[in-house]
């Protein structure tokens, strides 16, 4: 279970970054994006990406507290 909600937290960050890379050119060293003459985006796409992000990340910590038994505060 937890290596399938791995995979899916994999694929969402994937998403999230090619919907990045479509949407925003990166600098000349080809690792940063340069958001100069991006300077919005469309809020709505980012928060949708940014929230499955987040929501599976959250997901699969609690399968890896219960699982390895991790005590939490």
């Amino acid at each position: 279970m937890i290596a399938n909600e791995l995979s899916k937290l994999i694929e969402i960050r994937t998403n999230f970054l090619t919907y990045l890379d479509d949407n925003i050119p990166k600098k000349s060293n080809l690792i940063e994006y340069d958001f100069s003459d991006y300077p919005t985006l469309d809020a709505k796409k980012i928060h949708e990406h940014f929230f499955k992000l987040d929501y599976q990340a959250r997901k699969l910590r609690g399968f890896l507290v219960k699982e390895l038994d991790i005590k939490v505060k």
